[in-house]
């Protein structure tokens, strides 16, 4: 969605106010009764909401993204804005250099192209081990997911149990819509990755991530040669 093009009734500013206040209170119940807890932070429009929000209420949750070497250029350039606007950096995990190097070595700098496979193992190298050394130690973390976002999380729960990982997972706007995310992104005056504006709504690393066409699934742009 371009967020120029928004159109902000009535209805649609008073559900975000009412929605933005119950966010609120569901990370100040986080941050009070599951410290120490983690907002995993990968710099979509929705994570920008969290982050404004956590920022503007002063609490205790730590924000962190991972940089799987691979991210496009405007979102480095998110990461920057984030540290002037709010004077704040960003904890910023990195994937482990021999596992990283093992895989282009053995299999190509590209090779996640060639099958679910070696695309699943490159993830596993440049994200999930990242974000597990990120989650060690946490009692729970949060995240921007959104019911809406895919078929797959159509019911998607606020709080639910993340096995993987051995500890509480949280979904504070899992009951947002992609329009009521972009009237808090306007209205606040929220930096985002300006890839939204080339019809990127999901944005991982660069060659993973496409524009979607008029139409398409919003996860379309994602590993879009499967």
């Amino acid at each position: 969605m371009n967020p120029s093009l928004l159109n902000i009734t009535p209805e649609l500013a008073a559900s975000v106010a009412s929605k933005t206040a119950a966010v609120q209170a569901r990370l100040a119940d986080i941050a009070a009764d599951w410290s120490p807890a983690t907002f995993a932070n990968s710099l979509g429009a929705e994570d920008m909401v969290l982050t404004d929000l956590i920022v503007k209420s002063g609490l205790p949750l730590e924000i962190f993204s991972l940089d799987t070497g691979r991210l496009p250029l405007e979102t480095y350039d998110l990461m920057a804005t984030v540290n002037r606007k709010y004077g704040l950096k960003l904890k910023i995990y990195f994937p482990q250099a021999e596992e990283v190097e093992g895989y282009v070595r053995h299999y190509g700098i590209n090779a996640f192209y060639e099958s679910v496979t070696l695309r699943k193992a490159c993830c596993h190298a440049r994200k999930v081990e990242p974000l597990k050394r990120a989650l060690a130690g946490k009692r729970a973390w949060i995240t921007g997911l959104r019911a809406q976002q895919a078929a797959t999380r159509t019911d998607l729960p606020f709080r639910e149990f993340d096995e993987g990982n051995g500890l509480e997972k949280f979904n504070p706007l899992a009951d947002w819509t992609e329009k009521e995310v972009w009237t808090y992104i306007k209205q606040n005056d929220v930096p985002y990755n300006a890839l939204h504006d080339k019809f990127y709504p999901s944005i991982g690393c660069a060659p993973c991530t496409r524009a979607i066409a008029m139409g398409e699934d919003v996860r379309a742009g994602r590993w879009w040669w499967e």
